[in-house]
Parts: structure tokens; sequence; C-alpha cells
């Protein structure tokens, strides 16, 4: 019996890489993607049966074409799920963002994404099944501030997927989103990266909060409470691809379920206050 197959995208560590090791521990012949040779290498010497490493950049869709082709090449032109894992998080207050930085967020998280979608629906329209699983995040239900680049982008792909749901709905192409709350990580890390390379704290109004953002962002160990390990979302991963019926949308960890259901319970002013005590919080 021939594995069931699936693209990763983000698997060089966290969610991406537990994800694409759980998958194929499970059974599943598992198409790890990363931007960075170096990390493609690292995947290669994994060395894991049913694990194959590719480089695959959101930001190229000549790279996404041959990412594609290779997998095609590989499994005679079918591919039965993906998993759209890759992202990076844009801090800054949004009227320090920038029309590029802004647009280098959207590329990554939203286009690069939605390119590789629509190639894929593709190849399952004509094998005449599938399962695309898209990470979102707590940040695709509500937003906090600090953060308006990256919830921004969330809040798009999570449009873009609730209407890729109702029009694929007699396709037998499922649809579902994975919202994460807080996860251990290098997104904290690689925030700091693009926070420090796009954003001039020096000549912001804000620049006392991004002194304290910058502690939280550089805090060893968990920086929120609830935080949870990644084999919290391969749970829901493997959910997804595997149930009869897969949600539309998965929660993990508590803060998203808490943040779901005061969204639908409160008016928007009294949604803020919450927010913005949650933001202050997290900054002292």
């Amino acid at each position: 019996m021939n594995k069931k197959t699936i693209l990763i995208t983000g698997c060089s560590s966290g969610i991406g890489l537990c994800c694409a090791k759980g998958l194929a521990a499970h059974g599943w012949h598992v198409f790890a993607t990363a931007r960075k040779v170096e990390d493609v290498e690292m995947l290669k010497q994994l060395n894991l049966d049913g694990l194959d490493a590719l480089q695959l950049d959101l930001n190229s869709d000549h790279s996404i074409a041959a990412a594609l082709n290779e997998i095609e090449q590989r499994t005679g032109g079918t591919l039965d799920a993906l998993f759209n894992n890759g992202a990076y998080g844009q801090a800054g207050a949004v009227e320090d963002l920038s029309r590029e930085v802004l647009r280098a967020q959207f590329e990554t998280n939203l286009f690069g994404t939605h390119e590789l979608t629509r190639r894929v629906i593709s190849i399952m329209r004509s094998q005449g099944h599938g399962r695309i699983v898209q990470n979102s995040s707590v940040l695709g239900l509500i937003a906090l501030p600090f953060r308006g680049a990256y919830n921004a982008s969330k809040f798009a792909l999570e449009a873009l997927t609730d209407t890729l749901r109702l029009e694929l709905h007699d396709s037998n192409i499922e649809i579902s989103l994975i919202e994460p709350g807080p996860v251990t990580s290098r997104f904290r890390a690689n925030a700091m990266k693009m926070y420090q390379q796009n954003i001039d704290r020096e000549a912001s109004h804000f620049f006392e909060t991004y002194q304290r953002m910058e502690k939280r962002l550089t805090k060893v160990g968990p920086a929120a409470p609830f935080t949870l390990p990644p084999e919290a979302v391969l749970k829901k991963l493997i959910h997804a691809l595997e149930s009869p019926r897969p949600k539309a949308r998965y929660y993990v960890t508590f803060p998203t379920y808490l943040f779901a259901t005061l969204k639908r319970l409160l008016p928007h002013r009294g949604l803020d206050w919450v927010l913005r005590r949650v933001s202050r919080g997290e900054n002292r």
C-alpha cells in the first residue's frame, strides 16, 4: 500500500519540523520544505524514513513551481495533502510599518501561501481528492497591538481559506484552519530579527513600549502563559488530515479557546479593553 503524501512548508524548526517528523513516523510520505539551503541540509541529515527534504521559498514563484515539479516527478503527479505552515511575524506599531515592510509580510504569509495553494488545488482536482490545512494563529481571530502586519496577514489568510472552503465544497478537497496560540518555537527569535531590521524605535512614538517588547522577544523560555509544545499542533493536524469529517477550524492552546469565546460574547469595546490589558501584561 502506497503511503499518503503531504507537502509541508516552513520545516526548519518549531511546528513545521515537529509535524514533518511526526507525520513521517505516523506513516505519511512527507515532503518537508524550507527556504534556506542549510535548513534543507539539516532536514536531509535527519535521515528519517518517509521524509524527503526540498527547498521552497514562498517569496519565489519559480521556487514554488520547482518544488512542486520535483514532488510530482517523485509521486507520479499526485499529492494527497498540503500543510501551509511557513510564515514569520513582523513586530511593530502600525504607524511604523512602511509599505515595503507590510508588503514583505504579506508576500510570505499570504501571497506565497496562496500561490502554492492554487497550484496544489490543480493537482488535487486532477486526482479527485485532497486535504489542505492552513496554519493560522489566534491572531487570525483577534488582533493584539504591535503585531499589525502579522494580524493582517493571518486575518487575510482566514478569509481566503473560508472562501476556498465554500468554493470547493463539492470537489472532495477538504479545507481546514489550525489556530495556535503560544507554541514553543523560534518564532520570537525570528520576530526580533525582523523587528530590528525594519523598525526604527528611536524615531517612534512607542520607544518605551518597544524597549519592554524587546525584553519579551528575547526572554528565555515561554513568553506567555499556557504555552504548549508543537506536538499540540501535530495532534490537530493528524485529525484534519485523516478524519472522515475534518473540522473547519482547530483551536490549539487555552488562549485561542478563550479569545474565540470572548469575541463571540463581548461588545467590541469590551474586547478591546481585554486585549489592551493582555498586551500591557506581556510587555511589562
